[in-house]
């Protein structure tokens, strides 16, 4: 069972696994470029050079870093919009729905946070997520059926759970890994396409090309499988995290817990069909994330504990 732990000792540990996400997955995609010139180097007697590979490698280096860089800035400044068009969220008017707009700022005022941006998803499915990397882009988003059925006091369970997620930095955490690995996701989606392309039009013309799109093909998937396992270490335990500071926040454990049962029969959002994004949701059942390309082994990783779990876990408050 998971126990809570400081706010603070939380942020400063969300901190460091910051840094080191940002180290890991450069050098992990290093390592698989270093591997694909090591591999195509091997000579006509299948004997390695790694001088030629290394001077290889060393040559690819500013050229990956540059394409990685670009990726990076794109993701960076435009997350939050590539997160409304996946989801189809507009932006709750106040005017409209003062109940939430209060229930927001009073729980942001309890704590001294800033009020985040407020945006809505038109489904009438039970769910809600915290986004957004800079503090510019920090928004809580909530479908209309969570709005409409839980009661006051769930909602507002709901709300602090997303909050505590900006709080702790978990939203810029998984934002950060999900833009990483989705680089590793493009290049196997990318190379098992070749590969299949290039074994129906290059068996008359080079044996090689074939055998070069597997290793390619190969050498992607176990950098985009070790992806994954970084990105799973950081998953399951913050929101046994948020659950926690949403408890504390509100002082009111069994309404989050109230909520969470009401939002398991019925909380999957049809239009998301984005697995990335699926992540971001208070609840998200591996068979949600089971989706686009090499969905099935993205089963094996779910990203958030068991409901029933979590919904113990506030029940012994």
């Amino acid at each position: 069972m998971a126990k809570f732990v400081g706010i603070q000792t939380q942020i400063k540990r969300n901190n460091t696994r910051s840094v080191l996400i940002l180290i890991a997955f450069p050098l992990l995609l290093l390592a698989a470029v270093f591997a694909a010139t090591y591999f195509f180097t091997f000579d006509e007697y299948g004997n390695a050079q790694p001088e030629v590979a290394i001077d290889l490698f060393l040559g690819a280096i500013p050229a990956t870093l540059i394409i990685v860089g670009i990726w990076f800035v794109i993701a960076y400044f435009f997350n939050a919009k590539m997160i409304a068009m996946a989801t189809g969220s507009k932006t709750l008017s106040r005017k409209e729905n003062m109940r939430v707009y209060n229930l927001v700022e009073n729980l942001c005022m309890s704590v001294g946070m800033p009020m985040p941006k407020v945006k809505i998803i038109e489904s009438e499915a039970l769910n809600a997520y915290a986004s957004g990397i800079r503090k510019r882009d920090y928004t809580v988003t909530l479908t209309r059926g969570l709005i409409n059925k839980l009661e006051d006091d769930e909602l507002e369970g709901v709300i602090a759970h997303e909050l505590m997620h900006i709080r702790n930095n978990d939203v810029r955490l998984l934002v950060v890994s999900i833009i990483f690995v989705g680089i590793f996701s493009f290049v196997v989606q990318v190379a098992f396409r070749s590969f299949l392309y290039g074994s129906m039009t290059s068996r008359r013309n080079n044996k090689d090309s074939g055998k070069a799109m597997i290793i390619i093909l190969v050498i992607a998937a176990v950098a985009y499988f070790i992806s994954l396992l970084f990105k799973f270490a950081l998953s399951r335990k913050r929101e046994y995290m948020a659950d926690s500071g949403a408890a504390d926040m509100t002082r009111k454990p069994w309404a989050l817990a109230s909520a969470l049962k009401k939002i398991a029969p019925n909380h999957h959002v049809d239009d998301v069909k984005s697995e990335d994004v699926q992540e971001l949701f208070i609840e998200n059942t591996p068979k949600d994330g089971a989706v686009g390309f090499m969905g099935g082994i993205g089963k094996l990783f779910s990203t958030h504990p068991p409901i029933e779990k979590r919904i113990q876990f506030l029940e012994q408050f």
